[in-house]
């Protein structure tokens, strides 16, 4: 047989990347065909309840039956009969089908935004999400912990006068505020250094964090200007933004001159870096707090594309939770307390 081995290996390839869409196609087939079944029984069941009167009960009946009936098809305990009838009420107010992004992602997928999520809209949104980031359910649920929803595009940038108006939405939509960085273990008095440090330490985990299509580029990343070398904190090229990312991090408030320096290292990277097909290299500022008027203030004749977000390395506790919790002063009289008593 004779075969040219690298024509060979790459017509390999491009069969198996075939194949492997199509098991893709046929999954995301088999889960929207499922939960269009969901759907169908949640609404047969929700309108036996109501017209026929039939209580909570004929949700054991069910199960009971239609294990027996489909022994080979999992699903159908009294609890997921539940589940999928509470699914079917949450999403019905909105349509008479199931919503088209909620029909991609896997039914644990969906149970879990049931449990957690009580606005459709938002429902839907981290459905999206989930299609548009390939999330784990592990991931998905971090994500909502993290409260993705209102985060999103939340940044002070420039990008509207800065990028072309398609590039800019979707710089605007890769960006987020603040960001949760809990997963450092860090305290909220760790230096710059120590917070990068640990970033890299857990590379997997920031990048989940800043989002799908950020790649890992260097850390204080060197570039010559005339005779001074500076570093760039971090830099990254985003996949779908077809740019370099540099970020800036501050332990700190935010300063004004910081968006000066950064706009001077985009500079640098678009003369350097950037190839004739990239697009123009964005900034991120990541730092403690900021002022709303201050950053914007500082951003306004700024001609490179820069974003501002905090950071967070503690997640705050709920309100209710932390006005549960003792004071300093009440930890103190309880110790003194047990210290009496043991004398």
């Amino acid at each position: 047989m004779n075969i040219i081995r690298e024509e060979y290996y790459a017509w390999l390839e491009s069969i198996k990347q075939k194949i492997g869409s199509a098991q893709v196609r046929a999954a995301v087939a088999v889960n929207s065909e499922l939960l269009n079944i969901y759907w169908e029984l949640g609404k047969e069941i929700t309108s036996r309840q109501e017209d026929a009167k039939w209580g909570d009960a004929v949700l054991e009946q069910l199960s009971i039956d239609l294990r027996i009936a489909f022994p080979n098809i999992k699903g159908f305990s009294k609890r997921n009969l539940y589940a999928i009838k509470q699914w079917y009420l949450f999403y019905k107010t909105n349509s008479n089908f199931v919503p088209h992004a909620v029909s991609q992602i896997p039914w644990g997928h969906n149970r879990l935004i049931l449990a957690k999520i009580r606005n459709t809209d938002e429902a839907i949104f981290y459905a999206q999400a989930t299609v548009q980031n390939g999330w784990s359910r592990d991931q998905l649920e971090i994500q909502i912990k993290n409260n993705y929803y209102k985060t999103k595009a939340k940044a002070i940038t420039n990008f509207a006068n800065t990028l072309p108006a398609h590039q800019s939405q979707l710089a605007i939509e890769t960006l987020k505020d603040p960001y949760n960085f809990d997963f450092l273990g860090l305290e909220d008095d760790a230096q710059e250094r120590e917070i990068e440090s640990a970033m890299i330490q857990n590379i997997t985990r920031f990048l989940m964090e800043l989002g799908k299509g950020f790649a890992f580029v260097g850390r204080q990343f060197p570039v010559q200007v005339s005779d001074t070398e500076y570093y760039i904190d971090l830099l990254f090229y985003h996949l779908h933004l077809r740019c370099y990312v540099a970020i800036e991090l501050k332990a700190g408030k935010f300063k004004p001159e910081y968006a000066g320096k950064l706009n001077f290292y985009l500079s640098a990277i678009d003369s350097q870096l950037k190839h004739a097909d990239d697009k123009p290299s964005i900034g991120l500022i990541l730092c403690r707090t900021k002022d709303k008027i201050d950053a914007e203030y500082s951003l306004r004749d700024i001609n490179k594309p820069i974003g501002i977000s905090e950071f967070n390395l503690i997640q705050a506790l709920p309100q209710h939770l932390a006005s549960a919790l003792p004071t300093v002063e009440q930890l103190e009289q309880q110790l003194s307390r047990f210290e009496n008593t043991d004398d």
